[in-house]
């Protein structure tokens, strides 16, 4: 029913274009292009409990994507993609719909959906109208973001404009009446019925200073405790510096209240700072980020791509009621490849320090590592290249509730 709806969307936008249409239609199909991916993974995680976790859980999983992008027709266009993901052998982990909760969660489930399908249009350059189901992702994707890292995606029913002048301003207003999270839609939570707006304007003084302002406003019926209004600013840079080294830069603060239906009352502020110095093929640097609790509620982001923060093994999905306190270190290396068919290659190393920010609790430590590199193939075959991965995650805890856990994932990647 909810798709429907994104359809019905999206057909009021076409119809009174299509009503006026001198064109030829066909462009939309004679200029589009198909596209996609297959992804394999294979996941090992170690978790000491909490009860009644027992058992090592271990995941082998592909996803194949499908879509295609049309061609432009009077400032129209349109995309749809299909998504299934299928598990190979046994299924000895907890898909969070499988049943097998003795084994630590996968959050993977076996699924066929419709990812995407929208329709945008250009009346005008620079100015855009989209409406359907869509992946969004803003700034670095700690408010909004698709969590492309889970096999599932997560994408939004939602309509919205955006302004773009000159690749220096931009601005975008959206509308959100459903989300398609990661869970699919056999979980109970897969789809979240929404009431939720974002606004968002950003502009780029100069290379070292680009600065966006936003606002997100979750209203979620079904899911009250996720309802919130946030309020904040982000500024982003690099400098180079010659002779092979260039600073970058991030800072961002927000603030975040209770919203809609949310039972608790609540006034939280989010803030994060990171510096890196990059030399040739070295990058060194770190940041502390705050997300604020007082014991009883915290600051929450239930529709970013929450992996990429807080350590790869997810432990801190949802905040603690005492609210988080993040400081990390990161260094990695892309040396050039020896070989002309080993493209990309890069390590990295993260580590991770957890405290409360209040009540004094000491969360532990994590140390992330990564190898990743892509490799070209012979001229002739089917594909192009594929996209290898390797990356470990190992939590050490401290305070309850959180308790020891190893994660090890072996990725291949296969665009097409």
């Amino acid at each position: 029913m909810r798709f429907f709806r994104s359809l019905l969307c999206t057909a009021l936008l076409l119809t009174p274009v299509t009503a006026q249409a001198e064109a030829d239609v066909s462009d939309l199909f004679r200029d589009g292009t198909f596209g996609g991916q297959i992804r394999y993974r294979y996941e090992y995680v170690d978790q000491n409990g909490p009860t009644p976790v027992a058992r090592d859980a271990k995941a082998s999983t592909a996803r194949l994507n499908l879509n295609f992008k049309t061609g432009s027709w009077k400032g129209l266009s349109g995309f749809i993609e299909g998504q299934r993901v299928q598990h190979l052998g046994d299924d000895s982990f907890n898909s969070t719909v499988n049943g097998k909760t003795a084994y630590p969660i996968v959050a993977d489930p076996q699924s066929t959906e419709l990812n995407q399908a929208w329709i945008n249009w250009q009346p005008l350059s620079g100015l855009d109208f989209k409406a359907g189901r869509q992946a969004v992702n803003h700034d670095g994707q700690r408010f909004v973001g698709s969590v492309d890292w889970r096999q599932n995606d997560q994408t939004l029913d939602a309509v919205s404009v955006s302004f773009r002048h000159k690749d220096v301003l931009q601005a975008s207003y959206g509308y959100i009446w459903n989300v398609n999270r990661i869970f699919s839609e056999k979980h109970p939570n897969g789809d979240l019925d929404a009431k939720s707006h974002w606004l968002r304007i950003s502009h780029q003084w100069a290379p070292w200073l680009d600065t966006a302002a936003y606002g997100y406003f979750l209203d979620f019926d079904e899911t009250p405790a996720l309802s919130s209004a946030s309020l904040g600013l982000r500024a982003t840079g690099s400098k180079d510096l010659g002779d092979g080294l260039k600073v970058r830069y991030e800072a961002e603060y927000a603030r975040q209240r209770d919203h809609a239906n949310n039972p608790a009352r609540y006034t939280e502020d989010y803030k994060h700072f990171a510096a890196y110095a990059d030399f040739r093929t070295f990058s060194f640097g770190g940041g502390y980020e705050v997300l604020g609790g007082d014991g009883s509620a915290s600051f929450q982001t239930p529709l970013a791509t929450l992996h990429k923060f807080n350590g790869w093994a997810d432990k801190f999905l949802t905040t603690p009621t005492s609210g988080l306190r993040d400081g990390y270190i990161h260094a990695s290396f892309k040396p050039t490849s020896p070989v002309k068919w080993i493209q990309k290659p890069e390590a990295a190393l993260t580590w991770h320090d957890y405290r409360g920010d209040s009540g004094g609790a000491d969360y532990g430590s994590e140390t992330n590592l990564s190898l990743s590199a892509t490799f070209a193939l012979p001229e002739g075959a089917p594909l192009k290249s594929v996209q290898g991965l390797i990356k470990y995650a190992d939590y050490t805890a401290e305070d309850a509730p959180y308790t020891d856990t190893k994660k090890l994932w072996l990725q291949l990647n296969f665009p097409f």
